[in-house]
């Protein structure tokens, strides 16, 4: 018997094809062995967003492959993983059907377990992979497809504290961009030129500021961001760089006192724990480093640790989902049968009231 878990990893959910190969060692402790991400990049940008299709049939042209090098990188075959993970929702489902039945097919061949993993729950768990931190904690989730606040008292125990009510925050980053006639993805356009902006030269919105319940709103600070281009057109590239600037301040300011909030709460709701507790960002959105500042700085202020994995394992990868995986098997959750379906909606807290005016994908997404 090894003192340790293997396992592979397939995450297919939006527009990066990734396999990866993971080990956790019976002291919790976790290991990469292999990590392969190809991005799509390339052929969405001229479209301004993902195409579901092109990503489907993308995924169909290069999973094979990526499976194959991460195995050769890790120098294992089949025969040693203990089970297989794959991504079965939530995303796109034409990609998540590609990685999910690939992930069955491996599974009925070698025989081995297959763990369908909630991509939501591979950002969750991802902090205990590289920083090893202790449950109970909180998670913040910032991409093209969520914003939520989650509380993460366990494996397989999540308690949403706060959702968008309408834009995701990457989404609102990316139709910023695209308004002002800047590249995709928007978010690190954005950040580059806010970097040479006047963050004081507009005064954008700050939605649901002051409010009790710790939901976020980005629609209306769009809105305004249109509203003042066009006042103003043509927009020079000062103008725009000032709009960017202008903008993410909003966001710094909307974040300080939304998440400040949340771990007010947190301080509540688990007085005197022992260790310190801890703030995990992830999602594309967490590469920013303005936000990432407002944060750090936000959690030194409330005695929290920041913690924010490396960027290539905040957005999508399958080592994530290898480590879900290897977190639920080692918890003794059961795996899943091979007729489990994916899901383009599927919320981390099942308990969780779905919101009016949440987005495409909804609040529980």
């Amino acid at each position: 018997m090894t003192s340790f878990l293997r396992i592979l990893g397939i995450e297919t959910s939006c527009d990066e094809t990734a396999a990866a190969v993971v080990l956790r060692h019976h002291n919790g402790q976790g290991e990469i062995a292999a990590d392969v991400v190809l991005s799509q990049l390339d052929e969405h940008s001229a479209y301004g967003g993902v195409v579901p299709e092109i990503a489907a049939r993308a995924h169909v042209e290069a999973l094979d492959t990526l499976i194959k090098e991460a195995m050769r990188r890790a120098n294992v075959s089949l025969a040693d993983v203990d089970a297989i993970a794959a991504t079965s929702g939530p995303g796109l489902i034409g990609g998540l059907l590609v990685g999910l039945m690939t992930g069955k097919a491996i599974a009925r061949a070698t025989g081995k377990p297959l763990y369908a993993i909630n991509h939501l729950e591979g950002h969750a768990l991802t902090a205990r992979l590289t920083d090893g931190i202790a449950f109970p904690y909180l998670m913040l989730l910032v991409s093209g497809g969520h914003t939520q606040l989650i509380l993460v008292r366990g494996v397989d125990d999540y308690e949403r504290w706060g959702t968008t009510i309408d834009d995701a925050l990457g989404e609102a980053f990316d139709k910023t961009a695209k308004l002002l006639g800047l590249p995709y993805p928007g978010g690190p356009a954005v950040e580059k030129a806010a970097s040479s902006g006047n963050p004081d030269r507009f005064s954008f919105p700050r939605p649901l500021v002051g409010e009790a319940r710790l939901d976020f709103s980005f629609s209306g600070l769009k809105t305004a961001v249109r509203q003042a281009a066009t006042s103003i057109a043509p927009v020079s590239d000062q103008d725009i760089a000032d709009i960017c600037a202008s903008f993410q301040k909003a966001i710094s300011r909307t974040l300080k006192d939304r998440i400040g909030r949340g771990l007010q709460r947190f301080h509540a709701q688990f007085p005197g724990q022992a260790e310190q507790p801890a703030l995990v960002v992830a999602g594309g959105v967490a590469a920013n480093q303005a936000l990432r500042q407002t944060l750090h700085d936000l959690c030194d202020s409330h005695g929290f640790r920041f913690v924010a994995p490396p960027l290539q394992l905040c957005t999508d990868n399958a080592a994530m989902i290898a480590w879900a995986g290897a977190e639920r098997m080692a918890a003794g959750l059961k795996p899943d049968s091979l007729d489990v379906q994916p899901r383009s909606r599927w919320p981390l807290d099942a308990s969780a009231t779905t919101l009016l005016g949440s987005g495409k994908r909804g609040a529980k997404a």
